[in-house]
């Protein structure tokens, strides 16, 4: 006999076919899958009560919950939570909770919305400025015919969106009034309906008369890269024409939204504010929503990667999920070529791409599309 068991790690396996070799019951499957997967989950401004009972729920049914140190005593009014479990757990968790008072049956439908398993295909949206000053490829595609080249490109490339810009946010750039803004985008909208490419079109920009009078001529989708926080009249906009909108975090409303800020805990920061801005879009009638954590926008280099490294946490505000890392500073880019910032781009994407991060928004098409094509057809 072996004085030595053989133990491996499993991670990120696929359970269902792991517990099929090593032939478990078909018929209670589904549940033992649902205690191979384990969440902690953050839950703010429970009052001590709430805590107190949450934690002895969890407690019962061998999860844990911790609380900030003075619950027990009720000398705090408001505490943040972790709670701690399987699935399986925290469903058990959830029941529980229905029948309690001090609105928890609420807390109990939030808790088990919170327990799925992600397994979206990651779509592309390819950029196409229309700028002279774009960080990137400023100038490149000023014009409309130059930029119709560039959509044709981005479309056989395997785009699933074009996101089109008349306006940088490259730092220390003016705005761009609306008519400049239209006179370069409604040509290329008319290019788009005139050959009949059947996809989507985004227009990144946060002005209500440019999103209005873009959404009027094709396009469906409105990036503001401000949260509509700069224009507004945007939100009225978006919902008036049941566009999607494309929500991006960021703090300022000027043009130059690079500078960093002090944060105290970014995630945290960055989630709450998403989610605020989520909810006031909602209530201008805006069904469709997809959110971006704003990669580079009043963000330092380690916070960035902070939120990167976390980027499962923002599935939890119940949106699609929208990266955009493209060529940007935290790079570490300024003297690289266009062709070695998107190596650097691709290597970072494939953490979104293993992490099911719904859209990434990229200036190489080509060469993210492999990078899906690969992971989607051969891993999953």
């Amino acid at each position: 006999m072996s004085d030595k068991f053989l133990i491996k790690q499993m991670t990120n396996a696929n359970y269902d076919k792991e517990l099929e070799l090593i032939g478990f019951d078909k018929s209670y499957r589904h549940k033992a899958i649902n205690k191979c997967f384990f969440k902690n989950l953050k839950i703010y401004d429970l009052t001590t009560p709430q805590a107190n009972i949450l934690k002895q729920i969890a407690l019962s049914v061998g999860a844990d919950c911790a609380t900030n140190k003075n619950v027990i005593t009720g000398s705090t009014d408001l505490s943040d939570v972790i709670l701690s479990g399987s699935f399986s757990q925290l469903e058990k968790i959830s029941d529980k909770l229905k029948h309690q008072p001090f609105s928890l049956p609420i807390l109990s439908d939030n808790i088990k919305s919170q327990l799925t398993i992600k397994n979206t295909k990651t779509k592309i949206v390819g950029i196409l400025n229309i700028t002279p000053d774009s960080f990137s490829d400023g100038g490149k595609y000023n014009d409309t015919e130059s930029a119709c080249e560039h959509l044709i490109k981005l479309i056989n490339d395997g785009a699933d969106i074009i996101d089109i810009g008349a306006e940088s946010t490259k730092p220390g750039v003016k705005g761009v009034n609306a008519d400049e803004q239209l006179k370069k985008i409604l040509p290329v909208l008319e290019f788009v309906k005139k050959n009949n490419y059947n996809l989507p079109i985004s227009i990144d920009t946060r002005s209500s008369v440019v999103a209005e009078e873009c959404l009027k001529n094709g396009a469906t989708i409105i990036n503001d890269v401000s949260g509509l926080k700069y224009d507004n009249n945007m939100a009225n906009i978006v919902g008036k024409y049941n566009a999607t909108l494309i929500l991006q975090h960021s703090l300022g409303n000027e043009i130059n939204m690079s500078e960093p800020i002090e944060y105290k805990s970014v995630v945290d920061e960055v989630f709450k504010d998403l989610y605020t801005q989520t909810e006031f879009a909602k209530s201008f009638g805006i069904n469709n929503i997809i959110v971006d954590v704003g990669i580079g926008f009043d963000k330092g280099f380690e916070d960035n990667f902070r939120i990167i490294n976390r980027i499962d946490e923002f599935y939890s505000l119940g949106y699609p999920l929208m990266l955009g890392i493209s060529r940007k500073s935290l790079l570490g880019s300024k003297d690289m070529t266009n062709v070695e910032k998107d190596i650097y781009t691709l290597a970072l994407n494939t953490i979104a791409v293993e992490h099911h991060v719904d859209f990434i928004r990229v200036h190489n098409v080509k060469l993210h599309k492999k990078l899906t094509d690969i992971y989607h057809n051969e891993i999953l």
